[in-house]
């Protein structure tokens, strides 16, 4: 794990997680070509990154065929070049990208989206003004 990992564990531990809004939390490379930090047992598969991937450059796509992350499908709520927010239920995804990473918050059903969003978003443009 390099000095670069260690940090994005800490905003995934303290800023993702210490939040509240999410019980499950990982940041990506910028690229989405492998996983840089999560809280326990949330893995994201090569296969569901590529699939993030490749709505980051259609995001219709992303409408069509919704998205899978950590095992679980989502429909597709929002889809653009920056953030990705999909629905199973009262459950949600939440994947923004930023400067450097791509960020990616799973909340419960006790949580609204737009809070559990507003988390990410804030954090991407605070590493994106700071980078």
């Amino acid at each position: 794990m390099g000095a670069h990992s260690a940090v994005w564990q800490g905003y995934v531990d303290s800023s993702l997680m210490g939040s509240q809004q999410f019980d499950k939390a990982a940041i990506t490379s910028y690229d989405l070509s492998g996983v840089e930090a999560s809280s326990p047992g949330f893995s994201i598969s090569p296969q569901e990154l590529s699939g993030l991937a490749a709505i980051y450059k259609d995001p219709n796509s992303g409408f069509a065929n919704g998205l899978t992350v950590g095992g679980e499908k989502f429909v597709a709520i929002k889809a653009d070049e920056r953030s990705i927010y999909g629905k199973k239920g009262k459950e949600g995804i939440v994947v923004v990208k930023a400067k450097s990473c791509v960020m990616i918050g799973h909340h419960p059903e006790t949580v609204q989206t737009t809070n559990a969003a507003t988390v990410i978003e804030n954090l991407v443009d605070y590493i994106n003004n700071n980078s």
